[in-house]
């Protein structure tokens, strides 16, 4: 699955959790960017992207995500 393709994918899945259809996410986007999006908020996106792709992340790996760039690239290495 091409890393656009993520995005567009995790995009519906913050509108969804976030209950909010003006999110637009760039791989740039961080939760600052998000005014929905904290610390509790950051624990249902994490297990509604691993239930949509269904893959599971390490907390090393949630922890090392400095912006939703960094989340395409974990859910890429795990499809591949």
């Amino acid at each position: 699955m091409e890393k656009v393709e993520i995005l567009k994918q995790l995009e519906t899945i913050f509108r969804d959790v976030l209950d909010n259809e003006g999110i637009v996410l760039t791989p740039q986007t961080v939760a600052d960017d998000v005014e929905e999006w904290d610390s509790l908020t950051h624990i249902q996106l994490v297990v509604a992207v691993e239930k949509a792709f269904g893959i599971r992340f390490s907390s090393k790996e949630i922890l090392s995500w400095a912006n939703v760039g960094d989340l395409v690239d974990s859910v890429a290495a795990k499809l591949c």
